[in-house]
């Protein structure tokens, strides 16, 4: 499904950061957008800044489903600082929280979280609901070695007694003159 990304832009609060840049909502069936302003207010303003395609795949939906059941359902958009013309790139948006913590690992990547207007959350529900299989927990179980034998007291056959277990380096080479 196509949605489009809000992007807003805001002066910075510190000297250091001179705009400070958020995504604020997604647009679901959104058309193609180029950083199209979208409202003004001061000097924050309200960018579409592009139309990204939301895939959801079947193997993913205890993701879908794990991000559903959050108290506000949301999707990530991530961003990457451009070079260029534009100031961000918008890279992809996903309805899997696993997906976009894997984005935030290398810290190249922003990933901000973003409400799922409601269409969206019936829509996501909906393939969960059709794709996803519950799997059974199986503990794994522990190898068939047998750990209430008694040692006999054999060690590594290199050791002559037991005594030179825990003999210091110069009383061995006493021994061996």
């Amino acid at each position: 499904m196509p949605v489009g990304i809000v992007l807003k832009k805001a002066p910075g609060v510190t000297r250091w950061v001179r705009w400070h840049w958020s995504a604020t909502a997604v647009l679901p069936g959104a058309g193609p957008a180029h950083w199209h302003v979208l409202r003004r207010e001061g000097d924050a303003v309200e960018y579409h800044a592009a139309t990204v395609t939301l895939e959801l795949h079947g193997a993913e939906t205890e993701a879908y489903l794990h991000g559903l059941t959050a108290e506000i359902p949301s999707l990530y958009v991530v961003m990457r600082e451009a070079e260029g013309d534009l100031p961000i790139e918008v890279l992809l948006a996903t309805a899997s929280p696993y997906e976009a913590q894997d984005y935030t690992d290398s810290g190249e990547e922003i990933v901000e979280k973003v409400p799922m207007p409601h269409g969206l959350v019936a829509w996501v529900r909906d393939f969960v609901e059709e794709y996803h299989q519950e799997e059974a927990f199986v503990k794994r179980r522990r190898d068939k070695k047998r750990i209430d034998l008694v040692q006999d007291g054999i060690g590594d056959p290199r050791i002559g007694k037991a005594a030179d277990i825990y003999a210091s380096p110069g009383l061995k080479r006493r021994r061996l003159q």
